[in-house]
């Protein structure tokens, strides 16, 4: 680790010189790839150094503790030797963190993917509360969020929403809310004040370049069809709605929010490379199960991963045992405390796993 960190110091000094050389600076495209690099070292070898300054302290902590014969500098030397040591630990933790490989999706922007599940109307008068939620959050972060394909309800459910959002490593803060978030509260329609126990269910892709998914023009059988609102009725009397359907795999993506039968079709080709990388992800991460499995959840869509009970006010996540009563809050896409503490959990997994 510790050569690894000294290696990297190093890379990071000359990556200093190459970014303000000034051929480099005329190759843009060599500059930007520099400068690139010299951003994702940047944070370890700030807290390399600050490490690094902390060892040094600490040794003549020690010195003055094995030289004075003060006993009132002695008394200060040995707390500020206690703090010091501590502060080591908790440099060397970060150090470990910062040292995991990175998921080469995480600065990617992100297409959400909400589908009401059990529980007919309320169930889809949830799911819009889930996509209110996440655009709520990409707001609070300054992210773009643009809706891809939606389904909406009479009532003001969806049935189905897929929402683009935008944003330096949103699929990094984002990653870990797929799966199935259940509601218990009680319905509008409840005229007896019962309990309803509904459920949305969450994916969360990271939006693929075309470079990611080589898609075959010769794979897709693309229609054109008018567009619905709530209850079927008719919207739209030209065929500006889009169905793209990916032969090889079955994979079918419709989109008809646009009047437009050109950008329905550019948001479809959107939805159906992030469908098309994921599904080829999740062929390469059976291979490795075992390991996926001793992290935090496996992304499955199946599971339970959140509940927000609305009588008393709290939700509550199964994966790390954390719940807040704050639920209208979270709501209002107060979500960084869920997702800090996702994020912790799953570095501490992989951190055990190759200990």
């Amino acid at each position: 680790m510790w050569e690894r960190l000294a290696e990297l110091e190093e890379r990071y000094e000359a990556l200093n010189k190459q970014i303000a050389d000034p051929d480099v600076i005329a190759d843009y495209a060599r500059w930007r790839e520099y400068a690139k690099l010299h951003a994702e070292i940047e944070p370890v070898v700030t807290v390399y150094r600050e490490y690094k300054d902390t060892l040094q302290e600490l040794e003549d902590a020690e010195t003055l503790l094995r030289g004075e014969k003060d006993p009132d500098l002695r008394e200060l030397a040995a707390e500020e030797k206690v703090l010091l040591e501590a502060k080591k630990e908790e440099l060397a933790g970060r150090l470990r963190i910062l040292l995991l490989p990175r998921d080469p999706n995480d600065e990617k922007n992100v297409i959400i993917e909400i589908r009401a599940g059990t529980g007919g109307e309320e169930a889809a008068l949830f799911a819009g509360d889930l996509l209110r939620m996440y655009l709520k959050y990409a707001e609070r972060l300054g992210w773009r969020a643009e809706m891809l394909s939606s389904n909406q309800t009479d009532l003001g459910g969806f049935k189905e929403a897929v929402v683009l959002i935008e944003g330096c490593g949103a699929y990094s803060r984002l990653k870990f809310e797929s799966g199935v978030h259940r509601v218990q509260r009680v319905p509008e329609t409840e005229a007896g004040g019962r309990i309803h126990t509904s459920a949305a269910t969450v994916a969360v892709l990271p939006e693929a370049e075309e470079v990611d998914v080589d898609i075959d023009p010769k794979d897709l059988r693309i229609d054109v069809f008018c567009a619905t609102g709530p209850g079927g009725q008719s919207v739209n009397t030209t065929q500006s709605a889009v169905r793209i359907t990916h032969l090889p795999t079955g994979i079918v993506v419709s989109c008809q929010d646009e009047k437009s039968q050109h950008k329905n079709r550019d948001k479809a080709m959107k939805v159906l490379r992030a469908r098309l990388l994921d599904r080829l992800q999740r062929e390469q991460q059976d291979a490795i199960a075992e390991a996926r499995r001793a992290q935090v959840g496996s992304g499955d869509r199946s599971e339970r991963i959140r509940t927000y009970n609305f009588p008393q006010n709290r939700v509550t996540d199964h994966r790390v045992g954390l719940t807040l009563y704050r639920l209208g809050e979270v709501l209002e896409g107060e979500l960084d405390e869920f997702i800090d503490a996702l994020i912790m959990h799953h570095q501490a997994e992989r951190l055990r796993q190759i200990s």
